[in-house]
């Protein structure tokens, strides 16, 4: 293991997932709810697991192989992504009452867990990010690229699990209506924006 290489992925990996996006409002709701925060970090996490290593083994070639694939992902996303930001917006215009009941109406482990495997895998930023862009500085450390890989994702692995459990201790600000408020209508933006651009730039 090439220690120098693996920083160099970890602070890498760190830096394109830090951004407030999709995914990451995710977690930060799910966290600040204190439901499913394992499972949800979890998969997020394996997820770029497995997104890292199809760049670092060279997958991003198929997006020069099969033009229509780039196109095709931002129409996708920014629908799925739209969708989502109507669902926030709706959340954010509810009650008092349905708002601070049980801190939001509980949607089960197995949908939960959908909606983030179809937040993560439908968002073609991700793809960008995590296989092409970490997939190309990984070929710049010929011979290390496993090193660097492991240190991508055990950035991506400490950053979901920081964002899902630090949000728990946000939970005394959020016993407030409005803060969720601010919250679902925040997310909606971010949704909607990220929607835009896709659709703006397919």
């Amino acid at each position: 293991m090439n220690m120098a290489v693996f920083f160099s992925g970890l602070l890498m990996g760190l830096s394109l997932i830090v951004a407030i996006g999709a995914q990451n409002a995710f977690v930060l709701r799910q966290g600040l709810r204190n439901r499913h925060v394992f499972w949800v970090c979890l998969t997020c996490a394996l997820s770029d697991l497995v997104l890292i290593i199809a760049g670092v083994t060279s997958f991003g070639k198929i997006a020069a192989l099969l033009p229509w694939v780039s196109p095709a992902m931002h129409y996708i996303g920014g629908a799925f992504l739209f969708w989502y930001g109507f669902k926030s917006l709706r959340a954010a215009l509810r009650s008092n009452a349905a708002l601070m009941a049980a801190q939001g109406e509980d949607e089960g482990l197995k949908k939960t867990l959908i909606a983030c495997l179809a937040i993560t895998w439908l968002n073609p930023h991700v793809y960008l990010d995590t296989v092409v862009l970490l997939g190309t500085i990984s070929t710049g450390f010929k011979g290390a690229e496993v090193s660097f890989a492991a240190g991508a994702v055990t950035g991506s692995f400490l950053f979901f699990f920081a964002l899902g459990y630090g949000a728990i201790l946000l939970q005394p600000v959020f016993a407030k209506a409005s803060a969720w408020r601010a919250l679902d209508g925040s997310i909606t933006l971010v949704m909607w924006g990220i929607a835009a651009k896709l659709v703006a730039g397919a």
